[in-house]
């Protein structure tokens, strides 16, 4: 493990490959081929992170095993072992999630040693690192977050310091998985994986012109990621391109033991993948309701608002109908409310994350340096998350909050979180048959990126509905403003759509095809 510097062994020789056009697709193709190697596309990607990661901040801890991880798949592969489509392909890892010989700081300096905290050093991968290392992919390092992950913003609290948005350096990158998009869109990797509890995959997949997927609630286990919502938390990948994030939801989708609530996906993934509904023809038909004061009360910014009608103009050369403000009268824009004193996020379903990071820590180990929840609470007492003036301070307006502090190894009370998501899940439902609609696209965001360091957050237009809800959405990119922050869509559904919200963004990008590679500076 090393700190912003990665492995510098030379190349026994430098394969010149254009980073920002690859996709798993080409890989595959360039390793049958004997074009590429594992190995060497690990070292393209190196010196990509040697070259721009100094000024992005994207990856805060690098894998010394990568290259040594990247010849035993080349060794695999002529050994004539059959591969999965990831074998081979560099990815990068939120730093919440678990993985051996790396500390996981949650981007805090009281959970790194090395500026006066403690190390959390896990004694197992979290299931979905597990799974990736299982897949063969070649995991390049860990990235960067905001304190505890708590804002879908930024991560200018990091220990590691501030995250920048490759495409617009002056404007915030989205958060917490700012470093995951980053390091993808940046072409240091080609998959991140990220975790959202209140936008943390869909806002910086948006900010930073990236593909991301924010899973049904229980589609992908979120055990050894350390937590801010057991009930909201859910992990998935961002990628340059739809076919890729489906390739990675593959590996990443399913039950696990360690997460009982993935048995609810059980039965609910595509018998032949996550790829296999893609086509151009997706969106001929597709019934798709559209951003209204129905769903939230708030309205588009007029640029964005011109941006959208020209994307409800492709989407309908493409087949879609689209359907005007589906939740019209239905109340449910009614059920937002806003956490004070947060003017915009509604933190619901997180009263339970003394509780939540009890459980994670007991799953650390016996040697882990904190081992429940009020060990964690000591260690971090100069600097508490909770006390007034702490990221999550918010919390204590929060009901059946105080009590999970007070009892946090006591299962909370969630009985207004269930109810509220019931509320939700079942008007979405309503909608959907009456509507007979496939799907909801709206612009992810209502107006462009705020400017960076000035305090203000995304303003987006899904989240805390599908984060309650639990309902999946999938992001793309679909243009840009004429500052040059990019402009995404959101393509959200039903329980355990992802296979069709796939589909419908596949065809929108291959479509439109908006998205064009950063100019990167070093």
């Amino acid at each position: 493990m090393s700190l912003h510097d990665s492995t510098t062994e030379a190349a026994p020789a430098e394969i010149a490959v254009d980073l920002t056009t690859l996709s798993v697709e080409k890989i595959q193709a360039a390793l049958r081929s004997g074009v590429l190697t594992a190995e060497s596309l690990t070292r393209a990607c190196l010196r990509q992170i040697e070259q721009y990661n100094a000024r992005y901040n994207a990856i805060i801890f690098n894998n010394d095993a990568a290259i040594e991880d990247a010849r035993s798949i080349d060794r695999r592969r002529l050994a004539g072992e059959a591969l999965g489509p990831l074998a081979g392909v560099p990815v990068v890892v939120k730093d919440p999630m678990d993985m051996v010989g790396f500390p996981t700081t949650a981007g805090w300096s009281l959970l790194y040693s090395k500026t006066g905290g403690v190390d959390l050093f896990p004694a197992t991968d979290s299931p979905v690192v597990a799974r990736m290392r299982a897949a063969g992919a070649i995991i390049l390092g860990k990235t960067n977050v905001p304190v505890l992950s708590h804002t879908g913003t930024h991560a200018d609290d990091s220990w590691a310091g501030p995250t920048l948005n490759v495409v617009v350096p002056d404007r915030v990158p989205g958060g917490s998985s700012a470093g995951a998009a980053a390091a993808v869109g940046a072409s240091m990797a080609v998959l991140g994986l990220a975790e959202e509890t209140g936008g943390s995959i869909q806002n910086p997949a948006s900010a930073q012109d990236l593909v991301g997927i924010k899973p049904t609630i229980g589609l992908v286990p979120n055990a050894g990621v350390m937590p801010l919502s057991g009930n909201r938390d859910v992990v998935g990948p961002i990628a340059r391109c739809v076919r890729d994030a489906a390739l990675c939801l593959d590996v990443l989708a399913g039950y696990s033991a360690e997460d009982p609530k993935t048995l609810a996906a059980v039965g609910k993934t595509p018998a032949l993948g996550y790829t296999s509904k893609l086509s151009g023809h997706a969106l001929k038909g597709a019934r798709l309701g559209l951003y209204g004061a129905g769903w939230r009360d708030q309205p588009l910014a007029p640029e964005t608002e011109a941006l959208y009608a020209r994307a409800q103009k492709e989407l309908k050369s493409l087949g879609a109908v689209l359907v005007d403000d589906p939740f019209q009268g239905t109340g449910f824009a009614a059920l937002r409310q806003p956490t004070a004193p947060l003017p915009n996020f509604d933190a619901r379903g997180m009263e339970s994350v003394p509780y939540d990071l009890h459980k994670y820590l007991e799953r650390l180990g016996p040697d882990a340096a904190l081992k429940n929840f009020d060990e964690f609470a000591a260690a971090t007492t100069r600097e508490s998350a909770f006390a007034p003036g702490g990221v999550l301070s918010f919390m204590h307006t929060l009901p059946q909050f105080v009590a999970s502090l007070q009892s946090p190894t006591v299962p909370p009370d969630l009985s207004e979180f269930v109810a509220l998501k019931e509320a939700y899940l079942r008007i979405i439902e309503e909608v959907f048959e009456q509507h007979q609609l496939d799907a909801l696209v709206f612009p992810q965001m209502r107006e462009e990126l705020p400017m960076a360091g000035q305090g203000l957050t995304i303003q987006e237009t899904t989240v805390g509905e599908i984060n309650i809800a639990g309902v999946p959405g999938v992001t793309v990119p679909a243009g840009y403003y004429s500052s040059g922050s990019p402009f995404g869509l959101i393509f959200v559904g039903r329980l355990w759509s992802e296979a069709e919200l796939l589909a419908l963004a596949y065809n929108y990008e291959i479509g439109t095809q908006h998205r064009r590679p950063p100019s990167l500076r070093a």
